[in-house]
């Protein structure tokens, strides 16, 4: 892979099995909404999350060592513990369509941070395919009833660039040699799951009973939700270009949008059709290399300088 970030024939298993993580986030609204308790999302989040990372962390038997401690735990926070809550705040505060429209914006704001933590060029093609990703999603979910919320509004612009910020940082930082994906997963796993327990029970206070429809809810959620997609996930964030794989997150809210119609009769008319169009090409471009500037004479050689 070069420098533009383009994609390889040999690169996309690996984008195909990264992709599959937001495409299962995508099935997280309809798995909330039909088979677990209602009012708890953050007990959800929490089951997400810290039994998967106890898993991981119990298969590999591998914990962090010197600084790691503390980059995991900033990375846990970040695309985990700190996400998933304000996530919960705009989706409870804001419809569906409007805050999922926010959450889209993150392929904008991996773009940006990129210059400044990664210190690449800043891409006009990325910013461009971001958001034209964005506008497709909000075609997509938004309804015409969308209402606004300031505070839900801030917490879903907030979500989605602390999940950014996790994103690039995760880029940054890569994984210590000898680390495994699975591993890796389970330490982010786990530290954003103790932070979510308090936070947890701050909120919500007491669990809810869960009857074997919710067990199979939050297993799903834990299981595949959790553990396998993360691995997914984080494998992919640090093996392929950073904005490739942040254009792929656009996946969630179109999935949700399919399951929508397929299980609970939700219609998908014209409009959101063109949507789905639009976010498609987003993903496929936001996969390819930027194009670069035509060149109608070869450049000038420079000077030759006498050996030192």
């Amino acid at each position: 892979m070069g420098a533009g970030g383009g994609i390889r024939s040999g690169n996309l298993p690996r984008t195909a099995l990264t992709a599959l993580a937001p495409a299962v986030w995508g099935t997280t609204y309809v798995v909330t909404t039909e088979l677990l308790p209602p009012g708890h999302p953050l007990f959800a989040g929490l089951l997400r999350a810290l039994p998967a990372g106890l898993v991981a962390l119990a298969i590999t038997r591998t914990l962090p060592r010197g600084r790691w401690w503390g980059k995991a735990a900033v990375l846990g926070v970040l695309n985990i513990g700190l996400f998933l809550p304000l996530l919960f705040i705009s989706a409870e505060r804001l419809p569906g369509g409007v805050a999922a429209t926010l959450g889209a914006g993150q392929p904008l704001v991996v773009a940006v941070l990129a210059v400044a933590v990664l210190h690449e060029r800043l891409s006009g093609w990325r910013l461009c395919w971001g958001a034209v990703g964005a506008a497709g999603v909000g075609l997509v979910v938004i309804g015409p009833d969308a209402a606004l919320d300031a505070t839900g509004i801030v917490a879903g612009l907030v979500g989605a660039a602390t999940m950014a910020l996790g994103v690039t940082l995760t880029k940054r930082w890569g994984r210590p040699a000898g680390v495994g994906p699975t591993a890796f997963a389970g330490w982010q796993l786990t530290a954003g799951g103790l932070f979510l327990v308090p936070v947890t029970f701050l909120v919500e206070g007491t669990p809810p009973a869960i009857d074997p429809t919710a067990a199979l809810g939050y297993l799903w959620l834990g299981l595949v939700g959790g553990l396998i997609t993360y691995v997914l996930w984080f494998r992919g964030i640090t093996t392929l270009p950073v904005s490739s794989v942040a254009v792929l997150a656009l996946l969630s809210p179109l999935v949700a949008a399919v399951l929508g119609a397929v299980l609970l009769g939700q219609t998908l008319g014209p409009v959101q059709l063109v949507g789905f169009a639009l976010s498609l090409a987003a993903i496929v471009a936001g996969q390819l290399p930027a194009p670069t500037r035509s060149r109608n004479s070869a450049p000038t050689p420079a000077p030759q300088t006498a050996p030192r």
